[in-house]
C-alpha cells in the first residue's frame, strides 16, 4: 500500500505545485492591476514594487490554495481514470476511499496550515502591504516637465517650457519660472531663452542652467500696500537649483495602520469584538432614558388651566376638555422635530456600528471558511475526476473555473447578507461550503459505485420500507 501511497502523492505533487503557481500569477496580475495607475509615473525603482510584490503574493496564497487543490485534485484522478490506472487499483481491491486517503491527509494537513497561514502571516503581510501602498499612493508623480504645460511639481515653483531638445530632453528653449516661495503669488518671474536641465548631488537636487534671459521681481510698498514696483534684472547665465526632497518616499509609521481588522489575528479580532458588542449593546439599553428629556407630560384640571408637571400620565376629564393654546402646539411640534431628528441620528449611527461588529466578525469566520475550503475543494475535485476519467489542462480547467466561480459567488453573497444583518453572519459566511458540500458528497458517492455524473438512483434516497415501487419497476424493465 506504501507504494500505492507514493504514486498517487508523486502524481499529485505535480500538478499542485503547477497550479498554485498559475494561480498565484493570475490573482496577483490581477489584484495589481487596481492599483496600476497608483504605480505608475512614480520611479518607485524595482526594489520597492519587488517588496509590494512580495507581499502581496503572500496574501494571495489563502485564496489560491483551494483553487490549486480543486484543479490538481481534478488533473492528478482524470489522469489516473484516463489511463485505466484507477480501473486496474480497484480490480486489485482496493476501494476509492482507500485511493483518495494520501491526497486527503495532504488536503487535511493544507487545510490546517492555510489556517496558521491565514491567523499569523496574513496580519503582518497586510500590514506590510497597505502601509506601503498608502505612501506610494501619496508620493508624487516622477519629475516630469512637458512641452507647453505649466508644471507645479516642485513646491513653491511654476514651470513651462516652450520645447524640449536633445536625447534626453535636458536641452529647454523658451523657460518661463513663477517662484511662489515668498508667499505673495507670482511676485517673481524668470524668463528664458534656453536652459539645460540636470540633477545634481545624487538626485537629491534639480539643476536648471538658463540661458540669456530676464527676472522680474516685484517689491510691494510697506507705506502703500496698494502701490508697488518692479525690478528687472537681465542676465546672461543664470543657475537655480531645486530640491527634490518632495519626490522621496516617505514612510508611514506602521502602528497607524494596526487598527483595521485585516492586520489582526484571532485573539485581537476577538477582543476588538467583544467591545463592539459591548459598546453596541450600551448604546441600545441608554436610548430610552436619552429620549426621556424629550417628552413633557401634562395634566388638565377642570378649570381648563394647564399644570406643567410631570407625571406618568395623562388625566384628561371626560366632560369638557380644555382648549389648547398655539404655543402648546407649536411645542409639541417642536418637540417632535426633535425626537425624530434624534431618532434618526442615532438608528444611523447604531445601524454603522452594528455594521461595524459584523465586519470584524466576517474576518474571523473568514479564517476558519478559506481553511475549510481546501477540503471542500478536494471533497469536489478528486471524484469528480475519477468519473470524467480526463486529465490535462482542458476539461479539468474549464470544470475548476465553473466551480470556483460559484464558489466565490456564494461567498460574496453570504458576506454582503452577514454584513447587511439579512442572516446571521456565521450563516452567512458558511452558506457557499454548506451549499457545495451535498455536491461534494454526491459526487463521491457516485464515483464510489463507478456511476457516471448524471446517473443518479434516487431509490436509495428513499427509506427501505418504501422501495417496492422502485424493485417492481426494476422488474419490470
Amino acid at each position: 500500500m506504501k507504494k500505492l501511497d507514493k504514486l498517487i502523492l508523486k502524481a499529485f505533487a505535480g500538478p499542485f505545485l503547477l497550479t498554485l503557481a498559475v494561480v498565484q500569477f493570475i490573482l496577483l496580475t490581477q489584484y495589481m492591476l487596481k492599483y496600476l495607475d497608483d504605480l505608475v509615473g512614480k520611479d518607485l525603482g524595482a526594489a520597492v514594487i519587488s517588496q509590494l510584490l512580495f507581499y502581496f503574493s503572500v496574501l494571495m496564497v489563502p485564496v489560491s490554495l483551494p483553487l490549486a487543490v480543486l484543479l490538481s485534485s481534478l488533473m492528478t484522478f482524470g489522469t489516473l481514470g484516463e489511463h485505466h490506472e484507477l480501473t486496474a487499483i480497484k480490480t486489485s481491491g482496493i476501494s476509492l476511499i482507500r485511493i483518495l486517503r494520501p491526497v486527503l491527509l495532504v488536503s487535511a494537513l493544507l487545510a490546517v496550515g492555510s489556517f496558521w497561514f491565514n491567523d499569523a502571516i496574513v496580519p503582518k503581510a497586510n500590514l506590510k502591504a497597505y502601509s506601503l501602498l498608502w505612501d506610494l499612493r501619496q508620493q508624487k508623480l516622477a519629475l516630469d516637465i512637458r512641452e507647453g504645460v505649466f508644471y507645479n511639481g516642485i513646491p513653491g515653483y511654476t514651470i513651462k517650457v516652450n520645447k524640449k531638445l536633445g536625447e534626453d530632453g535636458d536641452i529647454l528653449m523658451g523657460v518661463m519660472i513663477y517662484d511662489h516661495t515668498n508667499g505673495r503669488g507670482n511676485s517673481s518671474v524668470i524668463l528664458a531663452d534656453s536652459g539645460r536641465m540636470f540633477t545634481r548631488f545624487g538626485g537629491q537636487y534639480l539643476g536648471l542652467e538658463l540661458f540669456r534671459g530676464t527676472m522680474y521681481v516685484e517689491q510691494p510698498d510697506a507705506r502703500d500696500r496698494a502701490g508697488a514696483s518692479f525690478v528687472r534684472e537681465a542676465f546672461d547665465r543664470n543657475m537655480i537649483t531645486f530640491s527634490l526632497a518632495s519626490f522621496d518616499l516617505n514612510r508611514t509609521k506602521e502602528e497607524l495602520f494596526t487598527s483595521n481588522k485585516m492586520m489582526k489575528n484571532l485573539p485581537e479580532l476577538r477582543s476588538y469584538t467583544d467591545s463592539l458588542h459591548n459598546r453596541l449593546a450600551l448604546e441600545r439599553r441608554q436610548l430610552p432614558r436619552q429620549l426621556t428629556p424629550y417628552y413633557n407630560y401634562l395634566r388638565f384640571d377642570t378649570t381648563g388651566q394647564v399644570q406643567a408637571r410631570r407625571v406618568a400620565s395623562w388625566q384628561v376629564p371626560t366632560k369638557k376638555l380644555p382648549a389648547l393654546n398655539a404655543s402648546l402646539i407649536d411645542q409639541a411640534t417642536n418637540r417632535v422635530r426633535n425626537v425624530k431628528s434624534y431618532v434618526g441620528s442615532t438608528g444611523e449611527r447604531l445601524i454603522n456600528l452594528a455594521k461595524e461588529t459584523n465586519n470584524f466578525r466576517i474576518e474571523i469566520y473568514r479564517k476558519y471558511v478559506q481553511s475549510a475550503a481546501v477540503l471542500l475543494m478536494f471533497l469536489i475535485g478528486a471524484p469528480l475526476g475519477a468519473i470524467i476519467k480526463k486529465g490535462g489542462l482542458g476539461v479539468p480547467v474549464l470544470i475548476s473555473i465553473v466551480f470556483f466561480i460559484i464558489y466565490y459567488v456564494l461567498s460574496i453573497m453570504g458576506e454582503k447578507y452577514g454584513r447587511e444583518a439579512v442572516m446571521p453572519v456565521g450563516l452567512g459566511m458558511w452558506m457557499s461550503t454548506l451549499l457545495l458540500l451535498p455536491v461534494g458528497i454526491l459526487f463521491l458517492n457516485q464515483a464510489r459505485r463507478d456511476s457516471g455524473l448524471l446517473e443518479l438512483d434516487f431509490s436509495r434516497l428513499v427509506p427501505a420500507k418504501l422501495r417496492w415501487p422502485f424493485r417492481g419497476y426494476k422488474r419490470t424493465v
